[in-house]
Order: structure tokens, then sequence, then C-alpha cells
């Protein structure tokens, strides 16, 4: 029907009647949203969750591209009223037909009240946005991640024709590699992700942001000619391929960015509110476009940069956006470090992690071998862990920062100190309780000559007061790498292949710790150090 408004307002000529169907497409558009990314979660298994919103990313960023060629090629034609008019409606009943093939999914929601006062219900709407911190966080910097889209796009016209001196072929150009890196970007969260929400790539995608955006600065060619080059003459000037490899590159960061937002909010969000959430990210959205918009003009017409340094300042602001950020929020930065430990020092692979229940309490109960044990587990497992550590590993430096975030529990004998032997039970009780997973490791300490130490006795009582279902771990490996004990900590191999399995849950009742010790000995193999 919009569409079908649109087709009219062409052939009457009406640019009234043209920016109404605009504002109805918004309309549509703040419908469509929320339920599109609030059913995703339904339809989809956790696994799934990063896949899915990746490839909604990409269809977004290609649809922005296709539409913006085939508008382009439409409009030169002397009948370009009819040809897009049947082309728009064509595409609206296409994706009306898609639409039908959506499995059903339930609202989760028991409000049904719609309060029609659209400014109250604006700020009602943001409230449920902001229930939970941490979402709420995730919210604004999806928000900043289309300040920043909207500025280089809408700004891209511009500097094509008055800095880059060239034609609407060079826009199409640099538009397309700007989208392709979004897409591309997408679709590498779902294999650098592990199948998990892992927000260790956002700040990654916030330093891929900021370092292409400066080089962009650095890159823009110096191009004076008196008429406008095409997309082959510019390609044929110095300098061109970086510049487009750095919107390409700022696009693909984009990317990695913004898909673990997406689907960290999914994850976190109450069903029942999941939509209003979502629609609340979308406000914020929104006004932060808008203050793009505004910002444009204050800085190219009042301040009086250009469009390369207007570029420079973006990207020095994202420095700052992202500082605070993963300031308040330190969740974002403890995963990216763990994810770099995994994805540098490490190879990892690991098998049989579906044994961890997807939601509910557990106890994961695995052999100790290096420093880094608990960091290796938690990049691997799709659900946050709560670890208990021995004390002197827990303070250690930088790894006590990610130790804190991950609220992980320290632990110490009963003899050496009795108050924190005490309370870390009572906190590894209270976690299970709360259902959570929580991942002892019962050797106390790590061990010096390779072999599995006995399991000390702590690991029954645990069982003994919350009956959950228990699943032994093993590390093989890391006997020998860098973190390890063999010859005296120093260093032996890097990029250490390693692997992590799981075995089967196990009922709590009647188990005992050489009995556990058992199972994890079993896991490892004698050769797998």
């Amino acid at each position: 029907i919009v569409m079908g408004l649109g087709a009219l307002a062409f052939f009457i000529n009406s640019v009234w009647g043209l920016l109404a169907v605009v504002f109805l497409m918004g309309t549509q558009s703040a419908f469509f949203g929320p339920v599109k990314y609030s059913i995703i979660p339904q339809h989809l298994k956790p696994g799934e969750l990063v896949g899915g919103n990746a490839m909604v990313e990409m269809g977004t960023f290609m649809a922005i591209l296709l539409g913006t060629i085939v508008g382009g090629i439409l409009s030169q034609s002397e009948n370009y009223a009819i040809l897009i008019s049947a082309v728009v409606i064509i595409t609206a009943l296409t994706g009306w037909l898609s639409s039908q093939f959506i499995p059903a999914a339930e609202s989760e929601s028991v409000q049904k009240h719609i309060n029609w006062n659209f400014l109250s219900q604006t700020w009602k709407t943001i409230q449920f946005g902001r229930q939970i911190h941490s979402v709420f966080l995730s919210i604004l910097a999806i928000s900043w991640f289309w300040f920043l889209g909207f500025a280089y796009l809408n700004q891209l016209p511009s500097f094509t024709r008055d800095i880059l001196h060239c034609d609407s072929s060079v826009y199409t150009l640099l538009l397309a590699f700007f989208s392709m890196g979004v897409g591309a970007g997408s679709l590498m969260c779902e294999i650098l992700s592990g199948r998990k929400v892992e927000l260790g790539l956002v700040p990654i995608g916030s330093i891929g942001l900021t370092v292409f955006g400066i080089d962009l600065f650095f890159a823009t060619p110096a191009t004076n000619t008196a008429t406008l080059l095409n997309w082959s003459q510019f390609l044929m000037t110095s300098g061109s391929l970086r510049l487009v490899m750095d919107l390409l590159l700022i696009g693909m960061f984009g990317g990695f960015y913004i898909v673990p937002l997406f689907a960290f909010i999914q994850m976190r969000s109450e069903p029942a509110y999941r939509a209003r959430v979502i629609a609340a990210n979308n406000i914020m959205n929104a006004l932060l476009m808008v203050l793009a918009a505004v910002c444009a003009p204050l800085f190219l017409n009042y301040i009086g940069l250009s469009i390369p340094q207007f570029f420079l300042v973006l990207a020095l602001m994202n420095i700052v956006v992202a500082i605070y950020i993963y300031t308040v929020v330190p969740e974002f930065l403890m995963r990216f470090l763990i994810w770099i430990l995994s994805h540098s020092m490490y190879r990892v692979t690991h098998y049989d992690l579906d044994q961890i229940p997807d939601e509910g309490p557990a106890l994961l109960v695995c052999n100790h071998v290096s420093y880094v044990d608990a960091l290796l587990i938690a990049g691997s497992c799709r659900r946050p862990v709560r670890f208990v550590i021995a004390q002197p590993i827990y303070q250690l430096p930088v790894l006590n920062f990610i130790f804190r975030t991950g609220k992980t529990i320290p632990i110490t004998s009963q003899k050496k100190d009795p108050d924190v032997y005490q309370a870390a039970f009572e906190k590894i009780s209270a976690e299970l309780k709360d259902g959570q997973l929580v991942c002892i490791f019962p050797e106390g300490r790590l061990t010096r000559t390779g072999a599995m130490d006995k399991f000390r006795p702590g690991v029954e009582r645990i069982i003994a007061r919350d009956s959950v279902p228990i699943v032994p771990m093993a590390l093989r490996g890391l006997w020998g790498s860098f973190f390890s004990h063999k010859q005296g900590l120093r260093p032996r191999r890097f990029w250490s292949k390693i692997e992590l399995i799981a075995g089967a849950q196990i009922e709590p009742k009647d188990i005992t710790a050489h009995a556990l010790r058992e199972l994890v000995f079993k896991l490892r193999g004698e050769q797998n150090l």
C-alpha cells in the first residue's frame, strides 16, 4: 500500500506526497524492526544467534547497495517514474510473500495496552531499554555505530564530487565496498565467535573503525581535474586503492562491532520485553542519526573542517566513546583479552561442549595445567562461567582484572585463611542456586610434573550442598606451553595446539572426588598432557 502511494506520488509529481511516503516507510520500519530482531531468538538456537544476526546485517547493507545501484540506473531512463514504481511495488510484494513463510512466533508479552501519547510512550519504551545496564550500554554502542555510519554515508556523495572530483559511478563504487565490508564482517563474526555471542569482537571492531577511519583521512588522494572522473579513471589514480580498502575495512570492522551487540541484547533481554527493548534501540539509533545530521553542518560549515578532516574527527570521537563504554562495562574488554589469548598464543579445539547445559546450574570439573586454564575454558563456552581459582593466581596482574570482571571466586586452604575458604564455598553455593555454571579445578594447584594430582574433598562438599549436574572436562596439550610449570615457566611453545573435551553429564548422587578424578583422567588420556 505504501509503495502504491509512492507510485501515485511519482505520477502526479508531488514532492510532498513523496515525503509523506518516506514518513510512512519509516513508520513501517518502526513496526518491522523490533519484530524482526525479537523473533530471531525464538526461531534460532543459542549457537545460531550470531549467524542469524550476521545474515540480517549482511542482507540489510546489501539491500541498501542494490537499491542505490538500481535506483541510480532507473532514474536515468525517460520513463523513470513507471520503472521505479514497478520495481518498488514488485519488491514490496516479494517481501510480503516471503514474510508468509516465517514460522509463527507467539507473543511473549502479557501487556497489550497501547499509549497513544507518543511522547510518554517513547520515554516509557526507552526505560525498558534501561532496565539492564549492560543492555542499555550496548544500545548506546549500536546507536553510535549508526551515528558513524550515517555520518560517513551522508557525506560520501559530497566527498566523491567535491574532494575526489569524481562522478556518481565512483560514489556507487565506494558505497559498494563499504556495504560489502559490513556484509563480510558480519559473516566473519560467525566464524570468529565460535558460534557463541563473543563480546571480545566488539573492541576489535572499535579498534578497526578508529584505525581505518584515521587512515581514510591520510589516504584521500589529491585529485583536481577539469572533468569528473568515472570509476575506472579513479581507480587508475594514485592512492585510490588505499582509500577503497579503508572504506571496505571500516565496513568490515563495523560488522565485527554491531553483530555481537545485537545478539547480546537479544540474549540478555527479558523475552516478555525483548521487542520493546529493541524498539528502544531503534529510537536511540534514530536520535543518534539525527544528531549525526546536525553535527555534519556544524563541523563542516561553522567550524570550517573539510570532509576528510570531519572523517578524522569521527575516528577520534570513536576512541572516546569506546573508552567510556569499555570502562563502564568491563565485560567487553575482559572478553576481548580472553579472545586475543585463545586465538593468538593458543589454537583451541573443543569437543562435546554441548554436554554443558544451555541453561540452569551445573558444576564443571577440570584438570589444572596452566595459569590460563580458566581463560581458555571461558573463551570456548557459550555461557558465562564462574571459576573457582586459587587466590595466588587470582591476584596476578592483568589476570586479576579478567577474573574480577568475570566474577571469579578466589579460594585458598582452610589452614592459610579460613575466612576466604568459607566465603568461597558460600559464593559457590549462591551462584549455583542462581542457575549459573561454576567451574572448579579440584587438584587445588597447578601440576608441576604434568601428571594429575589427586582431587581434594572440597568438590564433595559442593555436591553435598547443591545437587546439580556435573560435567567432567579435560584440557589436553597445555603441558610445556607458555603458562605451564614445565621448566620453571620458561616458554617452550607458542601458538600451542590444545584441546578441551567435555564428558557426559553425571548425576551428583554418591559421587566421590576420586571417581571424578578417574573420569577427568580418562578424558585427558595418558599421552595428552
